[in-house]
This record gives C-alpha cells, sequence and structure tokens, in this order.
C-alpha cells in the first residue's frame, strides 16, 4: 500500500509494502519527472527536434515512453505470475515503435505530459504492488533469447529505464549543431 506525503507530493511506502518495490517505483517516478521536467520548458522547435539515429521527433518519443509503460509493466506481471514472455522480439517492438510514431506525429507537449505523469503513476503503483517473492521469480523472455530473467531485472531493464535512456538521446539532440 502507498500514501502520498503531502509535503513532498511522493508516494512513500507504508507497513507491509516490499521496500524494493518501493525503491524501483521512486526510480521509476524519479525518471519520469526528470524527462517531465526537461519536455516541459522545450520550445516548440525543440519539440519537433529528430533524435539521431532514431528519426522520431522528440515530442514522439516523449509519447512512446507514456505509452509502452502499461506493456511493459503488463510483461513484468506475467514474470511475477511465473509465467514466460512468449512473441515479443525485437521485431515485435520495432513495429509496435514504427506505428506508435506514426499515429502520434503531431502529438502535443500537453497531451505527452498528461499521459507520462498518468502512466508513470499507474506503473509506480503496479511496481508498488509486487512482493519481494514476486520480483525474484524469474521466466524465459523471448525478447532476450528466452533467457530466464526476473520480474526486477526485466522492470529495470525496461519500465525503470525507458525513461532514463530516451532523456539521455532527447538531450544529446539538443546540444547537437543544428544541421
Amino acid at each position: 500500500m502507498t500514501t502520498v506525503s503531502k509535503e513532498s507530493g511522493t508516494a512513500q511506502s507504508t507497513a507491509g509494502s516490499s521496500k524494493r518495490a518501493n525503491a524501483l517505483a521512486e526510480r521509476l517516478e524519479q525518471g519520469a519527472r526528470s524527462l517531465e521536467s526537461v519536455a516541459r520548458q522545450l520550445t516548440d522547435a525543440e519539440w519537433q527536434t529528430r533524435i539521431a539515429r532514431d528519426g522520431r521527433t522528440i515530442g514522439v518519443v516523449v509519447h512512446h515512453v507514456a505509452n509502452m509503460y502499461p506493456i511493459e509493466i503488463e510483461l513484468a506481471q506475467t514474470l511475477a505470475a511465473g509465467n514466460p514472455i512468449k512473441d515479443v522480439t525485437w521485431d515485435v517492438v520495432h513495429g509496435i515503435n514504427a506505428k506508435h510514431a506514426g499515429e502520434n506525429a503531431g502529438v502535443t507537449k500537453e497531451a505527452a505530459l498528461d499521459l507520462l505523469r498518468q502512466n508513470s503513476a499507474a506503473a509506480a503503483a503496479a511496481i508498488r504492488a509486487l512482493s519481494d517473492e514476486e520480483l525474484d521469480r524469474a521466466a524465459p523472455v523471448s525478447l532476450n533469447a528466452d533467457a530466464p530473467l526476473t520480474c526486477q531485472f526485466f522492470l529495470e531493464d525496461h519500465a525503470v529505464r525507458h525513461s532514463y535512456h530516451h532523456l539521455a538521446r532527447i538531450r544529446a539532440a539538443l546540444a547537437a549543431p543544428a544541421v
């Protein structure tokens, strides 16, 4: 169970929750807040900046991070239940990303940031609901050559890392000389 501190506005673990799950959720929330903070300050022109080697605009990528949280959490919950992740390959991921980019090319900053706040909060709540036993469960993951991965590793490598990964690329795109 979690409560929100009136002073800080951040979620705090309460009796009975996993300290590990809460720490993972806090890292996800911090990454989402950092991404939001940078994105909120962008000009309209910066929002439309394309990211090198990716091709998507910053705006589409911010929306992408928000859009992927529910999928990443659902997959982690599959592992938490002791079930394998099947039929998820990098080709599938690239297809999801391409479809998303096409459908959201004109996403507004307001819409992307609203979705980021909503989906990161839901993702953090779902992570906080996991027990240590669930975090420790491992099962084959098709995205990783059917390597048996724990739920915690999968969360760290996907939902938790996602905003940090893309924020680094966004910062690099903003720092790159204009072409």
